[in-house]
């Protein structure tokens, strides 16, 4: 398939490649001739050229523009969930949750806190998700979860937790490990799995002793209810990647114990502060704190818990579900905190799912009737939540806003916005096999959660409710059975497809939709009387819904309506958000 490009009002500077990706998963020589003969069989005749544009409703971008000096949340739009955030020198980095997409763990980076540009990732590699962390055939919302980044000696570590259920089991299994970095943006070393580790939500911490420690979350042995949660901390040798002498049990929440997740250890005030979350990633989500002289404890439990959350809110307030933190201290002494949250956009919910929020923050030393008056940290001092519209944390920093991506594949290597469900498999797509093109080859796999499917798919983060999407495409087999065009989807089985397929001599273009309780329906379908092997997609969402459009001309001032749907259709359905992307397969035939 030709070339993918997108277009936004304000284009995204292009990204340095990270690693050879695209020549590991491109097709190989022998099926990206330019010589104008077919590929032999196995590659697709499919070709997509894109020109997408994806836009951020105009009430949005007004909001910061008619407030000189602030920023808008979140800080990183689309989805990246469980934040974890390090400063080094003036520059400041932030990881994420990736769950089953390839490549796993984004790593932004900033100068301001506000203004973030996707530098890299920390598994980058087939050869990282191909063992004991496995991205190719993991089960949705698995794989990677709450990522921590941390800086030590010069150099980076990243901590997280792969999930993998074996296909046909409903038994899974936590695998953490580390990888390491000279250089944030790579590479990335080889997962070092710490055997010893159970449960989910690693961090690390390194004292100033020299010591570093790790710290999880798991269930107690003897749990004494549903979903009891327990914090628990261990020596690691980073020499040998292993665990080493006892376990220390830190913590058990403060407001019921339910979930408690995602821990991490500040040192601060000659104290050690552990900060989790609890309640679970919904509407109860909230963040706690807890103080001890002894990094093993006994910790205090902040009687002044939650610090942060929205669970006293409406339901109907703009961010609902904030919670798993991570803080930041300034150069200045100031500190801030970043949150997950979800918009309430769609229905107390929104397409993006869990996004990174900024949220300011001080310490307070408890009043003189408290005793031993512990410093304890408050985020949202004069807020109390975390808001949409905040001051700059540097006032002579602008913050810039942006809402899109342009992608017109002139370069060697695929931009870093692109992710893939699962790493891909060898020969999905070629940006070699013809200049200014991206070509995505047509494979018998579709999409499928039974199947786990890793089908010739790749898309972008949703980045806002309001968007334009656009894709031409080129396309052209030479056998029946074979689609391509645009996907829109939150999971492996709730996705719109839009795509145009050759049946019995005639070409037709056709909206699919399927969800949990909705069996893979036709929506809508037109022939294509005067199709000639170039379609432009058009999407079109907003308030009032979507608008599926197109263009058999080369021009995007006469498009077409085929169909309007709900804007709830991809609604958030737990971890990750909605992607916008292209598609291609033969429909479980090998294409001829």
């Amino acid at each position: 398939l030709p070339e993918a490009t997108a277009s936004s009002d304000e284009l995204l500077s292009a990204h340095p490649p990270q690693s050879d990706l695209s020549a590991e998963l491109a097709s190989d020589d022998e099926c990206s001739s330019s010589s104008g003969a077919p590929p032999p069989a196995g590659c697709a005749l499919s070709a997509v050229q894109l020109r997408g544009e994806i836009r951020a409703g105009s009430p949005k971008v007004v909001a910061a523009e008619q407030h000189p000096g602030t920023f808008m949340n979140p800080i990183l739009r689309g989805s990246y969930a469980d934040p974890s955030i390090i400063r080094v020198g003036g520059d400041y980095y932030m990881v994420s949750s990736s769950f089953e997409y390839f490549p796993g763990i984004p790593i932004h980076h900033s100068k301001d806190l506000v203004n973030w540009e996707l530098v890299g990732y920390a598994l980058h590699r087939p050869e990282q998700v191909q063992g004991e962390v496995n991205l190719m055939d993991v089960q949705q919302d698995g794989g990677i979860q709450a990522a921590t980044i941390r800086y030590n000696n010069g150099k980076f570590y990243v901590v997280t937790t792969t999930v993998y259920k074996p296909p046909g089991s409903e038994n899974g299994k936590c695998i953490n490990f580390i990888v390491e970095a000279d250089d944030v943006r790579g590479p990335w070393s080889m997962p070092h799995v710490l055997a010893d580790a159970d449960g989910i939500d690693s961090s690390l911490f390194f004292d100033d002793n020299g010591s570093v420690w790790y710290v999880g979350a798991h269930s107690p042995e003897h749990p004494e209810y549903p979903g009891q949660g327990e914090i628990y901390l261990r020596e690691v040798d980073l020499g040998s990647w292993t665990l080493k002498g006892e376990t220390s049990i830190l913590y058990h929440g403060a407001c019921g114990g339910l979930w408690v997740e995602g821990p991490h250890i500040y040192r601060h005030d000659g104290r050690y502060y552990l900060m989790v979350a609890e309640g679970g990633t919904g509407f109860h989500h909230a963040v706690m704190a807890a103080v001890s002289d002894d990094i093993r404890g006994p910790y205090y439990s902040n009687p002044r818990n939650p610090i942060l959350t929205a669970r006293h809110l409406s339901y109907d307030n703009w961010v609902t579900r904030v919670g798993h933190a991570d803080l930041v201290e300034l150069p200045d002494g100031r500190w801030y905190a970043v949150a997950l949250g979800v918009r309430g956009d769609v229905n107390r919910s929104s397409n993006m799912g869990r996004e990174s929020f900024l949220v300011p923050m001080t310490w307070e030393r408890e009043p003189d009737e408290y005793n031993p008056q512990y410093l304890w940290p408050v985020v949202a001092p004069t807020t109390a939540g975390v808001e949409r519209v905040n001051p700059l944390p540097f006032a002579d920093l602008a913050f810039l806003y942006k809402a899109g991506f342009r992608d017109e594949f002139q370069e060697a290597d695929l931009d870093l916005e692109w992710n893939f469900r699962r790493l891909p498999t060898q020969g999905t797509f070629s940006l070699a096999a013809l200049s200014g093109f991206m070509r995505l080859f047509a494979k018998p796999d579709v999409m499928s959660d039974s199947e786990r499917s890793r089908c010739s798919l790749l898309g972008v983060r949703q980045e806002e409710s309001d968007f334009t999407y656009r894709a031409r495409m080129l396309f052209e087999p030479n056998s029946s059975g074979v689609e391509a065009g645009v996907m829109l989807w939150q999971k492996d089985d709730i996705y719109l497809q839009y795509t145009v397929s050759r049946s019995t001599g005639s070409w037709v273009l056709s909206l699919l939709f399927t969800d949990r309780k909705t069996p893979l329906k036709t929506l809508a379908s037109a022939n294509l009387a005067g199709y000639k092997g170039e379609i432009i997609f058009e999407v079109n969402c907003s308030q009032a819904g979507y608008s599926f459009g197109y263009s058999l001309a080369d021009s995007e001032e006469s498009m077409g309506l085929l169909e309007e749907a709900p804007a709830d259709m991809l609604v958030y359905n737990g971890y990750t958000g909605a992607y916008l992307g292209i598609y291609s397969s033969s429909g479980g035939q090998q294409p001829q």
